[in-house]
């Protein structure tokens, strides 16, 4: 039997009272995602531990069975993965999101109103030098972007120059140990943030969105630094053959890092206009030549962190007619989420997500649909990330036995 793994990101959420208290997702009109939870097994799932708040990135190495604390070097070398950067030997990799800031320099946007593209306001930084060091830039999903600095004597052992919330201003980057190349990273970033900005507002682009009377994508905000380093495929710890289909970048990294294919379905943009048709169909030719796929959908995290609810159930319904196609599949499915973006909060918190696993033969609960009230009444109880692959092993029979 073969699996595919889904991951809705950000996907639980609160009760919402024009929903008459129920969660965006318990809203949604979902056939088939209640025809999965009705004849499978439910349950709800912290990715690290009960109200640890997590990124997507330690979540999803969490719920793939790969310990944070062990694997996990920073989410800047996964973004330069997923964006098709090659990452060298004591290259320092950050992930950056292009803003908007006022006269005053305070921040208006973090995100630059979800800009589609920073491709015109960040190209021209690609390959610049500063003290030595080189610095390469790519444009990565929506209103983000990926950044190398490659040199000698350099650390991921750098602050952020984000304040994480609109309203104040950038930060200046602080090393965060006492050496020499913490030092000169700090104080090379902090340079390129200068010049950077300095461009930003003289960009065609720019000049033209000031005289429209609309927000600039005038500020980059820098943070997530590390270093990559090896991890065991997916073969190699499960032996499972595997690819992965998402559009952010983010997510093609998670897959690179654990050594998947990544097949690129066309029209999947890792925003709310993604082709959900055309991943689900790549998901279902890639089951031919692969044991497992995980099939990654953005959109209701966005929407949770915009505290757009409707526009949350509307993707879970825009998913939930789409997903028809793989119930036809003698597979296992698995879907979840990554972690809870409750609308009220407008970012991730440390709340379970719905949990749910379907296959042939297995066994069932009295879950009738998918959601976070019957999910938490679900047989398999209130899972963690390192009890998802287990359970998927021993559904799939792969499972080496514990003792004699």
């Amino acid at each position: 039997m073969k699996t595919v793994f889904i991951i809705l990101d950000g996907l639980g959420d609160r009760p919402i009272k024009e929903f008459a208290g129920k969660t965006p997702l318990e809203a949604a009109k979902k056939p088939n995602l209640n025809r999965l939870a009705k004849n499978g097994m439910t349950g709800m799932l912290y990715a690290l531990a009960p109200g640890v708040n997590v990124g997507s990135d330690v979540a999803q190495l969490s719920i793939f069975g790969y310990q944070p604390e062990k694997y996990y070097s920073g989410r800047g070398p996964i973004e330069c993965l997923g964006a098709g950067m090659e990452i060298k030997q004591n290259d320092i990799c950050f992930r950056a999101n292009i803003s908007s800031i006022g006269e005053d320099k305070t921040i208006i946007d973090r995100r630059a109103e979800r800009i589609s593209s920073t491709k015109e306001f960040v190209e021209e930084f690609n390959g610049m030098e500063i003290s030595g060091v080189k610095i390469l830039v790519k444009p990565a999903t929506g209103y983000r972007a990926c950044i190398i600095f490659r040199g000698e004597s350099l650390s991921d052992k750098v602050s952020t120059n984000d304040p994480k919330q609109n309203g104040k201003k950038a930060l200046k980057a602080l090393p965060l140990d006492g050496t020499k190349s913490a030092k000169k990273t700090a104080d090379v970033l902090n340079e390129f943030l200068d010049i950077s900005s300095k461009k930003l507002a003289q960009n065609k682009k720019n000049i033209e969105l000031k005289r429209q009377g609309k927000l600039q994508a005038n500020c980059l905000l820098v943070r997530g630094a590390g270093k990559a380093h090896n991890v065991p495929g997916f073969l190699e710890k499960y032996s499972l053959s595997a690819a992965c289909i998402a559009g952010a970048g983010l997510y093609k990294g998670i897959g690179k890092m654990l050594g998947m294919k990544i097949i690129d379905a066309p029209g999947a943009t890792g925003l709310p206009d993604t082709d959900i048709k055309a991943k689900v169909a790549h998901t279902i030719k890639a089951l031919k030549e692969f044991d497992f796929v995980f099939l990654h959908l953005k959109a209701t995290d966005s929407f949770g962190e915009d505290g757009n609810a409707p526009k949350k159930k509307w993707f879970i319904e825009k998913f939930d007619k789409e997903l028809a196609p793989l119930l036809k599949e003698d597979i296992l499915i698995v879907v979840t989420g990554d972690h809870s973006t409750p609308c009220a909060l407008k970012t991730h918190s440390g709340e379970a997500v719905p949990f749910l696993m379907h296959a042939k033969g297995i066994r069932r609960d009295k879950a009738k649909e998918f959601g976070e009230t019957a999910c938490a009444n679900g047989g398999l109880g209130f899972l963690t990330g390192k009890d998802v692959m287990p359970l998927v092993t021993t559904t799939l029979g792969i499972q080496k036995k514990t003792g004699e």
